[in-house]
């Protein structure tokens, strides 16, 4: 989850969540950033809005999720930390944005009706 910094001689680098920039060391995970940074919940449940945040910490439960870089559901636990991320905080009543279908041109449409003689 977090890799400690103790001497001090690794370099800091920072990610923005929520438009807020929190403080990293290389090797620490999402989920270790904001926890050290003291943002213990980002998120809540459907049903109760309870606050949720880091609990395993292994991957195992999903109430880490953030968004990361545009890519929702993303545990905190697991991610790695990298200078410049937009991290987002999880609305779990937010709609998934739908996605564009492929359009099929004349050419990839089959036609069983056809035969090929």
């Amino acid at each position: 989850m977090t890799r400690t910094n103790v001497d001090g001689t690794e370099p800091v680098n920072s990610l923005d969540f929520d438009g807020t920039p929190v403080p990293f060391t290389p090797g620490q995970t999402i989920g270790g950033a904001l926890a050290g940074a003291g943002i213990v919940s980002w998120r809540t449940t459907r049903r109760d809005h309870a606050p949720r945040g880091l609990f395993c910490g292994i991957g195992v439960c999903f109430d880490c999720l953030v968004t990361v870089d545009g890519m929702r559901s993303q545990r905190a636990c697991l991610v790695e930390a990298c200078a410049g991320q937009d991290v987002r905080s999880a609305d779990p009543d937010e709609p998934l944005p739908l996605t564009a279908r492929p359009t099929e041109g004349p050419s990839s449409q089959s036609h069983p009706e056809e035969s090929h003689g």
